[in-house]
């Protein structure tokens, strides 16, 4: 498949700005591929589509402020830097993006917070956007994490323009998020509620927990029209063994298993055994998923709606079929549903 298959008009108004009152109040779309069927619901009506013994996969990564605000020395120049991965936690080296890129050249520094207590040497210019910091910092490596939290915001998808807002650093994140290392939310998880939730566990539902520590490489655009040249950034997986047990008991006795999104959905494909089971796993993975693809572990996928060419539409093509996700995006424009980070979603059964 080629990249221009992945396009469509999409309506600039229906990129979701803020989040729906309430998590689990999201309209969902049910896509059931045995009979090419749509249904309209909402998130709560979730519930009805699993049963005891089910299971549901959850990526427990959790967003940290990521987007800082500093000053050029000499110029005052405001720069924004956008922190994608700490490469040596004793050195204070980080891999980021900076933005406007063409000011910051090796040697630079950069001053944050208002009494420019936090300073960064940029030592290295990885790519034409990205470089490499390094934070001059004396106090300890906890002081120095609980400085990079207090100067850093959510950091919010580019799409939305406006400021950062109090309710956004609940909000961008799942309130199942535990383990800190992401610079973007699992978004298909945003619409569980603790309520919700409860409801499915006293319905015999279980949870399975695995880590996939979102990367912008997850957004960047594909810029090439063979699909196989398209190369994913890496992004850090754990999956431990009570995770790969409750999936593979299961998966062995036939139950419903959804991956509550396309991280979780990649996490598990980066990990399967020959035979087909689920292997525990701690690394990296640069696993690309487009149709035609033939999926080893969930039967039944949570995502939301994706925006035009991104690989995310990619992945819900292959797990739903081409022709069917087009007939529901169709439908999702048609019925206003809401695009992106902060938008609606879709169940593929």
């Amino acid at each position: 498949m080629k990249l221009s298959h992945f396009n469509f008009d999409l309506p600039a108004e229906l990129l979701a700005e803020y989040p729906t009152e309430h998590r689990d109040e999201a309209k969902l779309m049910v896509l059931n591929r045995a009979d090419q069927s749509i249904e309209h619901k909402h998130f709560k009506d979730l519930i009805d589509y699993f049963e005891e013994e089910d299971v549901m996969i959850l990526n427990n990564t959790k967003v940290f402020p990521a987007r800082l605000f500093g000053n050029k020395e000499k110029t005052g120049a405001r720069i924004e830097v956008f922190l994608l991965r700490e490469l040596n936690p004793d050195q204070r080296l980080w891999d980021v993006l900076v933005d406007p890129a063409r000011k910051i050249r090796i040697g630079n520094k950069l001053y944050f917070g208002d009494d420019d207590t936090l300073v960064a040497e940029v030592i290295d210019n990885t790519t034409s956007r990205g470089r490499t910091l390094r934070f001059l910092y004396d106090g300890s490596y906890h002081d120095f994490r609980s400085k990079l939290n207090e100067l850093g915001q959510t950091p919010l998808p580019k799409y939305i323009k406006r400021d950062v807002e109090p309710e956004d650093e609940e909000r961008y994140q799942t309130i199942y998020a535990k383990n800190e290392g992401a610079v973007a939310a699992p978004t298909a998880g945003l619409h569980f509620s603790r309520h919700l939730l409860k409801r499915l566990e006293i319905k015999g539902v279980q949870f399975a927990e695995v880590t996939l520590h979102v990367g912008l490489g997850t957004f960047n655009p594909v810029e090439v029209e063979d699909l196989s040249k398209h190369k994913m950034d890496s992004e850090e997986i754990k999956i431990d063994r009570f995770a790969v047990k409750t999936i593979n008991d299961a998966l062995e006795n036939k139950r419903r298993i959804c991956a509550v999104g396309t991280t979780v959905m990649r996490a598990i494909e980066s990990s399967v055994s020959s035979s087909g089971t689920l292997n525990e796993f701690e690394g990296w993975t640069n696993k690309f998923i487009f149709p035609p693809y033939e999926f080893s572990i969930a039967n039944c996928m949570i995502t939301n709606f994706h925006t035009p060419k991104s690989t995310l539409l990619m992945m819900a093509s292959a797990f739903a079929g081409h022709e069917f996700i087009k007939k529901a995006y169709a439908e999702a424009i048609k019925e206003n549903y809401r695009f992106y980070s902060y938008g609606d979603a879709m169940l593929i059964i």
